[in-house]
């Protein structure tokens, strides 16, 4: 009798799972359309500096973080996954892999659990890393400070330097125009469990985009201490705040006005 109880409960659980997985699948492939057409129709995006890219061996691309739920980081993640042939990481925060449509569609296109060697694993296979050094603080700044860079956390140039891996810059344009965080409301994010909920428009404006890729940057020679390698490492990322930034600024003046 308890067998069949057992069964019973395990062709259940299973047949949830299944139910589950097809729903997160119908949910991905409804995400992945809006973002076609957040992309190419809403936002008008246009994106420049391609071959900027390598087209073998490792890489790190490096961009700025904005707009009030991080929109900017999957409208990147799609527009390289359009138009490079080769695979691209992402170390992501525990956040994003919480929510059920987005967590899987995350894995799905390259995102990575975030953890110290920020891809390493990758980058020595020859791969391509993408990281948001700012983290979530470039999408708490409020939106007087838009477009103002956030300290860069340098533990990916700690991994370009220790895999040889050049630094790319890249900027991205409009996501704070499309979703202006005006405010936050604490009670939510302790509700919830999330590190701030903004006061945000409900659906993204219909700001204009623009994605620039920039120039790389070498990896220093690897230094045989670890405190030229600490040293090289601040370096590389100072260089590389400093190339994001000025990718930032000279890409706004591009822009007629903010929302053409």
């Amino acid at each position: 009798m308890s067998e069949s109880v057992n069964d019973v409960i395990e062709a259940g659980a299973a047949e949830l799972r299944y139910v589950k997985e097809r729903l997160e699948e119908a949910g991905g492939g409804a995400w992945d359309r809006l973002l076609d057409w957040l992309m190419d129709d809403y936002f008008r995006l246009d994106i420049t500096g391609w071959e900027n890219i390598p087209t073998e061996g490792p890489a790190v691309i490096v961009a700025n973080h904005s707009g009030a739920w991080g929109l900017d980081a999957f409208v990147l993640v799609k527009a390289l996954a359009r138009n490079l042939n080769r695979p691209l990481r992402i170390p992501a925060a525990s956040l994003t892999f919480r929510f059920p449509v987005i967590g899987s569609y995350a894995r799905r296109v390259g995102a990575i659990p975030l953890d110290p060697t920020l891809g390493l694993e990758h980058l020595t296979a020859g791969e391509l890393v993408g990281v948001f050094p700012e983290g979530t603080s470039g999408l708490e700044k409020p939106f007087r400070e838009r477009y103002r860079l956030r300290p860069f956390s340098p533990g990916f140039a700690v991994t370009a330097v220790q895999a040889g891996a050049p630094v790319i810059p890249v900027s991205v344009i409009g996501a704070e125009e499309a979703c202006p965080k005006v405010g936050e409301v604490p009670a939510l994010a302790r509700l919830f469990d999330l590190p701030y909920f903004p006061l945000t428009t409900l659906f993204p404006l219909p700001s204009k985009w623009l994605i620039t890729v920039g120039e790389p940057i070498p990896a220093p020679p690897r230094p045989e201490s670890f405190a030229a390698r600490s040293a090289a490492a601040r370096r590389l990322c100072g260089e590389a705040q400093d190339a994001v930034q000025s990718l930032v600024d000279r890409e706004r003046r591009r822009r007629a006005t903010p929302f053409w």
